[in-house]
C-alpha cells in the first residue's frame, strides 16, 4: 500500500467534515512521510478551518486505468504552523507533483506563515490493489 501511495503523482481525496457536519471532499496533492501521509493547506481554508476543528478524515487515492485500485487511509489530522514543517512538507509535495526542479520553489511559495502541514496518523486502511482479479 505504502508503494501505491508513494507512485507516480496521484491526486488525493480528502474526506473532512465542515462545522455543520456536511461531509465535503477536496483534491490534495501529499506525500508519503514515515507512517503517515502529509499534505499542506492553508489555515483559513476550509479544509485548514476544518481540520483545527475537527481531526477526523479520510483520504481516497485510486488508480483509474486497469488493473484499477484504491487506497483508502482513515485516521486523525495533526497540524502544525511550524514554518520548518510547513516548508518540508511543501518541498516534498512540491518534488512529487512538479519535478525535483522546482520543488524549492514551491516549498518557499507555500511554507509561509498561513500556511499549515497535515499528517494523516492511520487509524484504519482499506485497499484493493487489483480490481480486475
Amino acid at each position: 500500500m505504502r508503494e501505491f501511495l508513494a507512485a507516480g503523482t496521484r491526486t488525493g481525496h480528502l474526506g473532512y467534515l465542515a462545522s455543520d457536519g456536511r461531509p465535503l471532499v477536496a483534491p490534495v496533492w501529499f506525500v508519503v512521510d514515515g507512517d503517515r501521509l502529509a499534505f499542506n493547506t492553508g489555515a483559513t481554508t476550509a479544509k485548514g478551518r476544518a481540520l483545527l476543528r475537527d481531526p477526523r478524515v479520510v483520504l481516497s487515492v485510486d488508480l483509474p486505468e486497469p488493473p484499477y485500485a484504491f487506497v483508502q487511509v482513515q485516521g486523525r489530522a495533526v497540524v502544525t504552523d511550524e514554518l520548518t514543517e510547513v516548508r518540508r512538507i511543501a518541498t516534498l509535495c512540491g518534488a512529487r507533483y512538479m519535478g525535483a526542479d522546482r520543488a524549492e520553489e514551491f516549498g518557499s511559495r507555500n511554507g509561509v506563515p498561513g500556511e499549515l502541514a497535515v499528517w494523516i496518523e492511520p487509524t484504519k486502511v482499506i485497499a484493493e490493489l487489483d480490481v480486475t482479479q
